[in-house]
């Protein structure tokens, strides 16, 4: 009898094509379940349209003149500015809903059931990045409508404005990583604290209101390296038709998602040693 240390490289190969399928199937099914629990079930689906339309509406509303501001040359209207901070809040803070739908199916024990039905349970992880993913792309259109009609200024092309919500939506797969890791080591909502501060940190101390030239003190200093800063730069620049700094953004996400993959990784094997 081969054992599967001695099995040669035709049985791998083989075990590996047949396993793509299941991966991809289980990766969907769990995507599409956290997606019609999101749809169906109104306590999870207006928080999450709320919350950023009421950051939007209050900003855009209350700080308009900061626009007036020396210094402030930002080609675009304030409503606009503000708008890409709250596209940015909407993609990261869906894969904080998502952290929170996970400390629930281990709370509900379904989460248990599906890691002893699923051989690869990276595809578990898999499927709740693309569910936070399609949501995330749904309320970025919701919020879109809201600034439009708040006298959303757009001066980007075509090309521009789909690479600045490609930028946005990665950020929801950074948010599911980190929360992910968080509650596949927890399984317990009540360690939610500790997945909400350091998303409200990573975003609010970016340049939120003004350009990173006109913060001062500590706060400039944390913003200049804060990763979330090169991708709100780069998003504002291409909404104004002005694709600066890209590639800044770019290498930011890239380095954020390769630690934080390590994090969601470790965090699924940790379950797996707890037995799910």
């Amino acid at each position: 009898m081969t054992t599967a240390a001695h099995s040669s490289p035709d049985e791998r190969t083989v075990a590996g094509i047949v396993a793509r399928p299941r991966f991809v199937a289980a990766a969907r099914a769990v995507a599409w379940r956290h997606l019609y629990k999101w749809i169906t079930v109104p306590a999870n689906f207006l928080p999450t349209f709320m919350f950023p339309l009421v950051f939007f509406t209050g900003f855009a509303g209350a700080l308009g003149r900061v626009g007036d501001v020396a210094g402030f040359d930002y080609p675009a209207n304030y409503t606009s500015w503000i708008f890409v901070f709250s596209l940015l809040q909407t993609c990261l803070f869906g894969g904080l809903a998502t952290g929170f739908t996970i400390a629930g199916d281990f709370q509900s024990g379904f989460a248990r059931r599906l890691m002893l039905a699923v051989a690869d349970r990276r595809s578990i992880l898999v499927g709740y990045i693309m569910s936070t993913f399609v949501r995330a792309a749904i309320m970025s259109a919701v919020v879109t409508g809201v600034a439009a009609i708040a006298g959303l200024e757009v001066l980007a092309s075509a090309g521009e404005l789909a690479a600045m919500y490609l930028l946005a939506l990665s950020l929801s797969i950074c948010g599911t990583l980190w929360a992910a890791g968080v509650m596949f080591r927890a399984r317990d909502p009540q360690i939610a604290p500790a997945m909400q501060i350091p998303m409200f940190i990573a975003i609010f101390l970016a340049p939120v209101y003004v350009p990173l030239d006109l913060l001062t003190g500590w706060l400039h200093a944390v913003a200049r390296v804060n990763p979330v800063t090169y991708v709100m730069q780069a998003a504002r620049n291409l909404l104004a038709g002005q694709p600066h700094d890209t590639d800044l953004a770019v290498y930011s996400i890239v380095v954020v998602f390769a630690v934080l993959t390590v994090w969601a990784l470790t965090g699924v094997r940790s379950a797996e040693r707890a037995g799910g």
